[in-house]
């Protein structure tokens, strides 16, 4: 079986050959074999990166991703692998769906019913409200690579 290097690998995948190297480090690729110093693959790591990519293209982690590729038993069929983590997904997103209908209520009830001239103002109507007890983290702020 012909020996692709990591630029060939790349350009098949369409991602950039630090990527590559990043997920070797990480783990969810196997250390490629050295011919002359360059890294080689044979064309399964095409199939592997197919799956890591359509996995980050629905939302999946690389934390998930890893646990896709080696949290389950060697005989768990990778449909059943699938279903677990994508209903695990869809719990998830249900949460973020909720977290910004919340969002959206508070921020047109902000538009319809704020009149103050200073945030200082605001500060007050809000405090004494007692609004603040609406949780102030509704969605993640950061996703990349939780």
């Amino acid at each position: 079986m012909p020996q692709l290097t990591i630029s060939e690998v790349a350009v098949q995948v369409d991602l950039q050959p630090s990527a590559i190297r990043y997920y070797e480090r990480i783990g969810l690729l196997s250390a490629a074999e050295r011919i002359s110093g360059q890294r080689r693959y044979d064309r399964t790591v095409l199939y592997r990166l197919a799956v890591i990519q359509r996995a980050r293209q629905i939302g999946f982690t690389l934390d998930e991703i890893r646990q896709l590729f080696f949290g389950f038993g060697s005989t768990t069929r990778a449909s059943a692998r699938w279903q677990r983590l994508s209903r695990t997904k869809l719990a998830e997103l249900d949460a973020l769906a909720e977290g910004i209908k919340t969002m959206q209520g508070l921020l047109r009830k902000l538009m319809k019913n704020c009149r103050c001239d200073t945030l200082e103002q605001c500060g007050a109507a809000i405090f004494l409200r007692g609004s603040i007890k609406t949780p102030a983290r509704l969605l993640p702020t950061d996703r990349r690579n939780r």
